[in-house]
This record gives structure tokens, sequence and C-alpha cells, in this order.
């Protein structure tokens, strides 16, 4: 029990370190550790998207025969919709958009509004291969469900810290105010995820849907946000770097885990 607690809280605490910097950072992250980190988060849940979850839920759908893909694609089309469905109203997760988030403060509401609704869907994610992991026949192991866990909470660093530099900035917000806010945006991840395992049981025949839609959302954000923002600029070839290494741990880390 302790280990699917510490694995829930592992992305809050991604997002607690980002937003740490408020302590010690007085500008934006460097853009090369950015792009690094980025790659390999992106990396890691590309890898957890496709062992962890895609291939556990096609499985758990086996005596459907040939048509067992239909649950996977019917997760995967979802969470899609359902993602572009939310980047129409509210703005782009971008590390560069602090800049902008600084000269508008209502722009910052905005964006901190969407670090939070995009942090739903991840926790969803972390309760659905927890989920599965409960689940003996689910075929997802430990180290596949941490490995998933730890790339969110490297995504969120980056997050955490858009929220609470603009903020530390300010005059009138105070730097553990503008850490608070920070930590806030990723309270729902751990919410999400316990709510998740907490219908484990009602939901095992819908199992492989909440694992599919949780790797469309790993991919649309890895998509969406990860690999353009690591493609920008000169150094973008530190990103590619970071995503092999992080789809090589991954991948050792669920395969060699058996």
């Amino acid at each position: 029990m302790g280990e699917i607690l510490a694995g829930l809280l592992l992305p809050l605490l991604g997002t607690s370190l980002g937003a740490a910097c408020a302590f010690f950072v007085r500008k934006e992250l460097n853009r090369n550790l950015q792009k690094a980190l980025l790659g390999f988060a992106a990396g890691v849940m590309v890898a957890s998207s496709v062992w962890s979850l895609l291939i556990p839920a096609i499985e758990l759908s086996e005596d459907m025969g040939r048509l067992a893909f239909l649950p996977a694609i019917g997760g995967l089309a979802l969470s899609f919709l359902l993602l572009l469905a939310l980047d129409r109203y509210f703005p782009q997760l971008y590390p560069g958009d602090v800049r902008e988030a600084e000269a508008d403060r209502k722009r910052m509401n905005l964006l901190m509004l969407a670090v939070t609704l995009h942090n739903i869907p991840e926790g969803m994610a972390v309760g659905a291969v927890f989920s599965g992991l409960l689940a003996a026949r689910a075929g997802i192991t430990l180290a596949g469900a941490f490995a998933l866990s730890f790339g969110i909470a490297i995504q969120n660093f980056p997050e955490g810290a858009i929220i609470s530099l603009p903020l530390a900035g300010e005059r009138r917000t105070g730097r553990w105010c503008a850490f608070g806010m920070g930590v806030a945006s990723g309270v729902v991840e751990p919410i999400a995820g316990a709510l998740m395992i907490l219908l484990s049981h009602d939901i095992l025949p819908l199992l492989p849907c909440f694992l599919s839609f949780a790797a469309g959302a790993m991919l649309y954000v890895v998509v969406e946000e990860l690999i353009p923002e690591t493609a920008q600029g000169q150094s973008g070839k530190l990103g590619t770097i970071g995503f092999a290494l992080g789809f090589m741990v991954m991948m050792v880390l669920d395969v060699a885990s058996g």
C-alpha cells in the first residue's frame, strides 16, 4: 500500500520541486536543462504508454479475439478528443509562457487553471496503471508503474516552475505564496489517481478503456507540448538525446522486471 501511495504522490513531488524554484531562481530555468528534462520525460511517457498501458489494455481484451484492439482504440480516441476540447478553451502549457504571464496577470490565472486541468488526466493515468497493477491479470509491473509516475513527475517540474516563478517576481506576492500556488496546481493529480484506484473493483471490466485513455493523455501531452518545446531553438538535439535515454530507461525497467 505504501508503494501505491508513493507512486500517486511522485508527480506532486515533481510539481512541488518545480514550484520551489521560487525560493532559489530569479529568472527562467536554463533552456538547455529544460529541453533535456522534457525530452527525457517524453521518452519515458511514450514507452510507458506502450508497455505499461496499451499492451496490457489489449491483453485484457483477448477474449474479444481479433477485435481486442477496440477498447484500446476507443480509450485513445476519447482521450484525444477531451484534451483537444480543453486546449481549445485554455492556453498551451509551454515554459515560454513565463514572460507573457509576468506581463499579464489574467493570463497567469488562465495558465494556472490550464495546468491544473491538464494534471487531471495525468493523475488518472497514474491511477489507471496502479489499478492495473492491483489486478493481477493486467500484466503491469511495479517498475513500469513507477516509471510512468516518474516520467510525469519530471514533466511536472517545469510546470510547477512556470506557475511559481512569475508570481515570486511580483511585489504583492510572497515567495511562500508563489510556492503554495505552484503546489496547488498539482494537488489534483494524486486525488484523481486515488479515485481511479478506489473505483478499480467497479471499473475492472472497463480497465482496458481506462488504461488506453491514460495512454492517450500521455501521448497527447508528448506530441502537443513536450516535443514542440524541445525542438525549438539551436539546442533541440538535447531534447532528442533526452527522449532516447528516457525511452530506453523505461523499456529496460519494464521489460527486465518481467
